[in-house]
């Protein structure tokens, strides 16, 4: 399966760019609006091609003046990028952030004890392909 390698692969990558704090908080502040939070899930689910606002708002149920509101504040994080396209405005989730965002969570995970980690793994009933590899290496 092609899709866990892909994620260790992008593990490395971002072990080795660590976040900053201030941009995970901001990170943070942005997705504490349900909507901002919907909208953001919904151009992951979409990515990487994206969506313009007019689908967003139809499929969120999201009046347009405050989807503006709230993707310019996704946009103003880097969570997402805009690009116009004539009379309409494409937007797109910035996975790679998203991905660094769940490094910077994950990346002291358990203090580096694979079987702590391998414990909440289980118990947490997410598909292993799915999770970081932050303990998976073997205890020295």
């Amino acid at each position: 399966m092609v899709f866990p390698l892909f994620l260790d692969i992008i593990q490395m990558v971002l072990n080795n760019h660590p976040m900053e704090t201030k941009t995970a908080t901001t990170i943070f502040e942005v997705l504490t609006s349900e909507a901002r939070l919907s909208i953001f899930r919904l151009l992951v689910k979409y990515a990487p091609g994206g969506l313009v606002a007019g689908e967003i708002a139809r499929m969120l149920d999201i009046p347009k003046t405050n989807l503006s509101f709230h993707l310019k504040t996704i946009v103003h994080s880097g969570l997402a990028s805009m690009e116009r396209e004539g009379r309409n405005t494409r937007y797109r989730a910035n996975i790679p952030l998203m991905l660094e965002t769940i490094a910077y969570l994950t990346t002291e995970c358990c203090s580096g004890d694979p079987d702590q980690c391998q414990a909440y793994r289980a118990e947490s009933g997410i598909a292993p392909e799915f999770l970081p590899t932050c303990c998976d290496s073997k205890k020295p």
